[in-house]
């Protein structure tokens, strides 16, 4: 028989999350006037987090006790990459960041996008709501299933900053700013241009709330599935603070332990 504590310290050390701890900087460079591309080395993360988690990022003012949640962008062996906005002293710090400096992080964190599904993927997208779904994508086309596929659809306010890095790893890409119209501009065009199968399609979402509610309804609209990616103010992001609660149909969720994926249905945002 075997030794049932055994069993569980296993079962303990494979649930288990490492504690907040510093991790190295390898690259920092702007995409875009106000958009940081931050690359940094941790092998557990990169060995660990799967598309749609997030890492809360710490900085080195103790006046500033409150990380910042942010997306995965990609993994590359055993370097994370994020992308952020500075929007405000926090984010300002990290921009400052210098290659070969530490800075902590807490993760890989939250409920991530189911892409074990045999489907072709729509990742629909906005602004700093695009980071999670490049990693998305680059899960799917290194998932074994030549079924899969993603085809990227994202919005913008003015500069296209993520598209070069999204065609590295899906079919094709659109995009569109603010000048020209939003992601339901791109869904229409799509669906009165392309031989696509609603039955196989999914839609994976990230971005304002207002995009994804008019997101959640087309796709539901469509008889296409869909799951979003909720962004939300944390003061943990593991499920203390409550900060971050979210109204879904089985009552209040926390978007940093429950989501931050969940799917239309969950919300109440399917028509």
């Amino acid at each position: 028989m075997k030794d049932l504590t055994t069993i569980e310290d296993n079962r303990q050390a494979a649930t288990f999350l490492k504690p907040r701890h510093p991790a190295e900087v390898l690259e920092i460079a702007s995409m875009a006037p106000g958009i940081i591309r931050l690359v940094i080395r941790d092998p557990y993360v990169a060995a660990h987090a799967t598309a749609g988690q997030f890492i809360n990022v710490y900085t080195s003012d103790s006046a500033r006790m409150m990380p910042r949640p942010f997306g995965i962008s990609g993994i590359q062996g055993d370097m994370c990459s994020l992308i952020f906005a500075i929007v405000g002293s926090g984010t300002a710090d990290f921009s400052q960041l210098k290659v070969g400096q530490f800075v902590d992080i807490l993760g890989p964190l939250g409920k991530g996008f189911d892409i074990t599904l045999d489907k072709q993927y729509l990742l629909v997208g906005g602004g700093l709501g695009i980071p999670p779904l490049l990693f998305a994508a680059q899960q799917i086309q290194r998932s074994n299933n030549l079924q899969n596929s993603a085809v990227a659809l994202f919005g913008y306010r003015d500069s296209h900053f993520a598209n070069t890095l999204a065609a590295q790893h899906c079919a094709d890409v659109l995009s569109i700013d603010d000048s020209e119209g939003n992601v339901i501009t791109l869904l229409n065009r799509l669906m009165t241009s392309s031989e696509f199968s609603n039955a196989d399609l999914m839609v994976l979402s990230c971005g304002p709330h207002p995009m994804m509610k008019a997101v959640a309804h087309w796709a539901s609209a469509h008889g296409i599935p869909s799951q979003l990616s909720l962004e939300a103010r944390m003061g943990c992001g593991f499920g203390t603070c409550v900060v971050c609660v979210q109204d879904t149909i089985a009552g209040r969720k926390k978007v940093c332990v429950d989501g931050p994926v969940f799917s239309a249905e969950d919300l109440g945002w399917a028509v």
